[in-house]
């Protein structure tokens, strides 16, 4: 497994289709993962610091992990069939929970737990930018400055 870390949320165009673009901690490999608009505004929401009136859904998980004493150790990013990935929540002493990508990584962003993806999916998703195309990704840097999470409520 390798540790990876969120780069942002953006909208893919001409679809609308958000996407999530995760980076490898120790790596120049990028992995982008098309999410859906719900996911796509919790993980913006919890990178931009917005706090809104009341829990959202990740927020609650959150909340019933920590009554339980079950805590997020990590999430895991698995496999990639058909194009579809798939992602396992590490619980408390070892307890896995299938989930998809987009909701384990809002759930990971809000309790801080690492983002880990399977040597495999990376090697057949990811994708290593040129130093000549790194002017895009900070690019894309500076559209996550400006967006706001509404932007993803298409």
């Amino acid at each position: 497994m390798r540790e990876l870390s969120v780069v942002g949320v953006r909208v893919e165009l001409p679809n609308n289709q958000p996407i999530v673009l995760l980076r490898e901690v120790e790596g120049d490999r990028y992995l982008p993962i098309w999410i859906g608009a719900v996911e796509a505004t919790a993980i913006a929401y919890e990178q931009q610091g917005v706090k809104p009136a009341r829990p959202l859904t990740h927020d609650l998980l959150r909340d019933v992990l920590a009554a339980l004493k079950a805590p997020l150790q990590a999430v895991e990013i698995t496999e990639l069939k058909e194009n579809v990935f798939y992602a396992d929540l590490l619980l408390g002493d070892g307890v896995r929970v299938s989930a998809r990508p987009s909701d384990s990584i809002a759930l990971a962003l809000r309790v801080g737990a690492p983002i880990r993806c399977a040597e495999e999916v990376l090697s057949e998703a990811g994708i290593v930018i040129p130093d000549e195309q790194e002017d895009e990704v900070e690019k894309f840097r500076e559209f996550l400055d400006q967006v706001r999470p509404e932007d993803f409520a298409g």
